[in-house]
């Protein structure tokens, strides 16, 4: 008898996986890249997220910057060095419009704003950027995307995000 549910267990984990259910951890390592960026780019982003994690991990750069409340930083990393993306999404989303932004927050930017809304389970509405970890995704304000080293520093900090996320550290300021 329990060989016969092991046998429907393994069976059915064969079907998930070849019908794109996939096993967990069993996601091939690299991006899904919906930018106008090389992969090479991307990777060199990630590289750099890796090693920034390695030497220290801010845990409340959006706290500080909201509530003036004092830096939670910890020491580095090392394990970061080891987390790589498994096919994670990153690509741009359209810019919120100034007036949809100004209806919502009282905040005035000229277009393009450089905003995009920020879903659930954001601390925000609208963010640069923001990053989700379940299915691993990442996106930006389009604005952002020719922006040099500002869209480098940009996609940085949601890729540090990725990396502490696979570290089960608590992200809920960052």
């Amino acid at each position: 008898m329990a060989t016969g549910r092991t046998l429907r267990t393994l069976i059915l984990s064969i079907i998930m996986a070849g019908c794109g259910g996939g096993l967990p951890g069993t996601r091939p390592v690299g991006f899904v890249n919906q930018t106008q960026h090389s992969k090479a780019d991307l990777s060199a982003i990630w590289k750099t997220a890796q090693q920034s994690v390695a030497r220290q991990v801010d845990l409340n750069p959006l706290q500080r910057s909201l509530y003036n409340a004092p830096a939670d930083i910890r020491p580095g990393d090392t394990r970061a060095l080891q987390v790589m993306p498994h096919q994670l999404l990153v690509g741009a989303s359209p810019d919120v419009s100034s007036s949809v932004l100004f209806a919502a927050t009282g905040v005035y930017r000229a277009d393009p704003t450089g905003m995009i809304a920020c879903p659930q389970p954001c601390n925000v509405r609208y963010a640069v950027a923001y990053s989700l970890y379940p299915r691993p995704l990442t996106k930006y304000a389009a604005s952002w995307e020719f922006q040099g080293d500002n869209f480098s520093f940009i996609l940085q900090y949601e890729f540090e995000n990725q990396i502490l996320a696979a570290l089960n550290y608590n992200l809920q300021w960052r």
